[in-house]
C-alpha cells in the first residue's frame, strides 16, 4: 500500500518541530493585564469571583506593573473604583480621581516602558451602575453621556494615559472623544474602541471587581445583542471612520467568529477581551480538578489569537506570560 506523499505528522514529532512549524504565535507582548485600583483602601483586597486578582492601592498597582514588565507584558488596562459615586459619575473626570492618580504615579515610575490604557466609561462611577447619565424614565441619554466621556478622556490623557478605551457603547463616542482630545492638545493619544461589546452574562466577576452592577434594569439597550454578527461589522466601521486607532471585540472566547470577521474587514489592530467570566470558568474548573489551568488557558489564548486578535486583554495575562517564557 503506497504511503501518501504528504505526512503532516512529521512536523508534530517533537516540541521543537511543532514550534518551528506553528502557524499561530502567542507572545507576552500580545497580552494586556486588566488592573483594578480602589480608592480609600490601605492594602489590596482579594476579589473572590476572580481568583488570583485584587483591587489594588496606588502603591501596590506599581508593584503589579513592575511584575508585568518583568515577564514581558508591557500594557495594562486601568479600571477605577472611587470612594464616592453620584448620578453623573463625576469622579470619572476628576483630575485628582483614582485613575488619574494612578496614571500619574505609573507614568512617573515607568516612563514609556508601559502602555497605560484607561477605560473610559461611567459605570464604575455612577451610583446607579449604568454607563451613562439617565433620563427620568431610566434610559441612558446617549448624547448627554458623550460630553462626559469627552471630559473623562481629556482628564485621563492629561494624567498620562497613552490610550483611551471608551467602553460604554454610546453612538458617536469615538468621534466625541477624538474631537475633545485633539482640541485639548492630545492628538497623539490613541483610542481603543470597545466597538463590538456584547450584552453578555460573562461580565459577572468584573462587576464584582469594579462594583458596577446596574442597580436596576440592564445594559441590553446599548450593548450588542449576542445573536448579531453583521451588526458588529457596522459598529467597527463606524468607530474606525470616527477615528479609532484600534477596535475591540468583547467577550473573546464566545465570539471567536466575530473576531475573525472583524479581522478580515478592517486593517487597524484588533483587540479581544478575554473577559472575567471566561477567566473564572477556567480558574474554578482547574481548581476543581477538571483540567490543568496552564494548558487550558494557553489553548484559549491561542484560539483567540488564531481567530485574528492582535491584542488580547486577559486576566490570565501575567500567568500566561510566565508560562510562555518557560516554554
Amino acid at each position: 500500500m503506497p504511503f501518501p506523499a504528504e505526512r503532516p505528522r512529521r512536523l508534530r514529532r517533537t516540541p521543537a518541530l511543532r514550534r518551528l512549524a506553528g502557524e499561530t504565535r502567542l507572545s507576552p507582548a500580545d497580552l494586556v493585564h486588566p488592573l483594578f485600583v480602589r480608592e480609600g483602601i490601605d492594602a489590596p483586597v482579594s476579589i473572590a469571583s476572580l481568583p488570583g486578582h485584587r483591587q489594588e492601592t496606588v502603591d501596590s498597582a506599581a508593584g503589579v506593573v513592575a511584575g508585568a514588565l518583568q515577564v514581558g507584558v508591557s500594557a495594562v488596562l486601568l479600571f477605577g473604583v472611587p470612594a464616592r459615586k453620584d448620578a453623573a459619575g463625576s469622579e470619572a473626570w476628576n483630575d485628582e480621581g483614582i485613575v488619574q492618580t494612578v496614571l500619574r504615579s505609573l507614568r512617573g515610575q515607568f516612563g514609556a516602558d508601559c502602555v497605560l490604557i484607561a477605560d473610559c466609561c461611567l459605570d464604575e462611577y455612577t451610583d446607579h451602575g449604568h454607563c451613562g447619565v439617565l433620563r427620568e424614565d431610566g434610559s441612558v441619554d446617549n448624547d448627554a453621556t458623550l460630553e462626559l466621556y469627552a471630559r473623562t478622556a481629556v482628564s485621563q490623557a492629561r494624567a498620562g494615559a497613552d490610550v483611551i478605551a471608551p467602553s460604554g457603547m454610546m453612538d458617536g463616542q469615538v468621534g466625541a472623544i477624538r474631537t475633545a482630545l485633539d482640541g485639548a492638545g492630545f492628538a497623539d493619544t490613541a483610542i481603543l474602541a470597545y466597538s463590538a461589546k456584547y450584552a453578555s452574562v460573562m461580565y459577572g466577576p468584573f462587576r464584582d471587581a469594579a462594583d458596577c452592577a446596574p442597580r436596576s434594569g440592564d445594559r441590553r439597550g446599548y450593548q450588542m445583542d449576542p445573536a448579531n454578527a453583521r451588526e458588529a461589522l457596522r459598529e467597527v466601521s463606524l468607530d474606525v471612520a470616527e477615528g479609532a486607532d484600534m477596535v475591540m471585540v468583547k467577550p473573546a472566547l464566545t465570539y471567536l467568529d466575530v473576531i475573525r470577521r472583524v479581522r478580515e474587514a478592517i486593517d487597524v489592530p484588533v483587540a479581544a477581551y478575554n473577559v472575567s467570566g471566561e477567566y473564572a470558568m477556567i480558574a474554578h474548573a482547574a481548581r476543581a480538578g477538571a483540567f490543568d489551568e496552564r494548558a487550558a488557558a494557553l489553548e484559549v489564548l491561542t484560539a483567540i489569537r488564531r481567530a485574528g486578535a492582535d491584542i488580547i486583554i486577559s486576566y490570565h495575562a501575567l500567568q500566561a506570560a510566565r508560562w510562555l517564557r518557560e516554554e
